[in-house]
């Protein structure tokens, strides 16, 4: 896996050579300011994706795969915007999710199911006895990690008018055996990313990085650092790379 983090390049003047609308398909703020950040500098004003003030409604597929499902977004937002007669302008599109090697990859592509259900007490419930040292260890100590380990998954599609373009991005940690309360939402409570040397790149669990959350999940670290982590940012980098898009 190639995790090169992709450097920004000039703003404004990106690979179209001239500002274009890009509508990006979420409910999520926090997604949405991420794009604008990194698809800004290449030319792209991304906007949120709404009709009469919500974002259109799309079905996901029963996939195991994210790809699988961000490919059938994607025909669907294309579908919506052919019915308004904007069938050749750019959309975005991300799905995400938590994968568990121990519980075989769960939730993966069911994440915000699983979040809504059993929420993250549940994934710790599942995962007990997995993985412990001891009943009073503290929350950030797993070992190795190896019984408890998981990644974030990150899948973005981007429509240009002509072609799709796809980036996916990962986020290897492990499960703690604690939640931490704080900054964040979702399953940050619970996932402790790995370390990354000074280029960005993830080390191997257990490994001391340049850039670490000093052994506590993401709910417990501010956002600034949890960035730096980010699949989602990753995704997106990849995505301009699958674009071709000139780094500075």
């Amino acid at each position: 896996m190639d995790w090169h983090i992709l450097k920004t390049v000039t703003p404004l003047e990106g690979l179209m050579g001239e500002i274009r609308p890009l509508w990006f398909m979420t409910g999520n703020l926090g997604k949405l300011d991420e794009a604008q950040q990194i698809l800004g500098p290449l030319g792209y004003h991304v906007s949120q994706f709404l009709i009469a003030g919500q974002v259109p409604e799309v079905l996901e597929p029963q996939a195991d795969s994210l790809l699988v499902v961000a490919k059938e977004k994607m025909r669907q937002a294309r579908e919506i915007l052919s019915s308004l007669g904007r069938g050749d302008e750019a959309v975005l599109v991300e799905d995400a999710g938590l994968f568990i090697d121990s519980l075989g990859g769960f939730p993966g592509v069911y994440s915000s199911h699983a979040l809504a259900t059993i929420g993250y007490s549940g994934i710790l419930r599942l995962l007990q006895g997995i993985g412990e040292l001891s009943t009073d260890a503290p929350a950030s100590i797993e070992g190795s990690g190896t019984d408890r380990s998981a990644y974030f998954q990150a899948v973005a599609a981007l429509w240009d008018g002509e072609q799709t373009h796809f980036g996916v991005g990962l986020c290897p940690g492990r499960i703690a055996l604690a939640a931490t309360e704080g900054n964040g939402f979702g399953f940050d409570p619970i996932f402790i990313p790995d370390d990354l040397r000074p280029d960005g790149n993830p080390l191997r669990s257990g490994e001391r990085g340049a850039v670490s959350t000093e052994g506590l999940p993401f709910g417990g670290v501010e956002m600034v650092v949890k960035q730096e982590f980010s699949h989602r940012r990753r995704a997106l980098h990849a995505l301009i790379l699958a674009i071709g898009a000139p780094s500075a």
